[in-house]
């Protein structure tokens, strides 16, 4: 009776290990900047070309990746974005490796795939708040970033 109880938590380590190993390097820090942005596309009903286009153009700023290696990074992302239960490891990593001005630049790419459909869905004010919380960004370089990337995207 304990034997695939075992197996289970086994499993669960191994994979929580796996996953806190894939975002210590430069291509995990990668993964985890493009699962928060696509964390924002899921999180309201409608992911549209325009969000992805947005995410698309966020992670060209942060990283020289070729077409090639955005399309991979982001399937990627949105295949880990799927079976994550949290955004703990992706920010822990990024608080590590981030400074203080790269998260807050983070935060704002958040907000510009938000507002890439022109509307801000409620869940997608939840994550980016819940991401930003995580972030150590301030409430006033959260609104900042949110409006920094409002007027970006050319809205009243």
């Amino acid at each position: 009776m304990l034997s695939p109880l075992k197996t289970l938590l086994v499993q669960f380590f191994k994979l929580t290990e796996d996953s806190a190993a894939s975002v210590s390097d430069a291509h995990g820090l990668q993964l985890a900047t493009a699962v928060l942005l696509v964390e924002v596309m899921r999180s309201d009903a409608n992911i549209g070309d325009l969000e992805r286009a947005a995410a698309v153009s966020a992670l060209r700023k942060k990283f020289a990746l070729t077409d090639d290696e955005m399309q991979q990074l982001l399937t990627h992302a949105e295949h880990t974005a799927k079976k994550s239960s949290d955004y703990f490891r992706y920010t822990s990593a990024i608080n590590k490796h981030f400074t203080h001005a790269q998260k807050i630049q983070v935060v704002e790419h958040m907000w510009q795939v938000a507002y890439a459909d022109a509307t801000v869905d409620a869940h997608e004010n939840h994550v980016i708040s819940k991401v930003a919380g995580l972030l150590h960004v301030t409430h006033g370089e959260y609104i900042a970033a949110k409006l920094h990337a409002k007027q970006a995207a050319g809205l009243p």
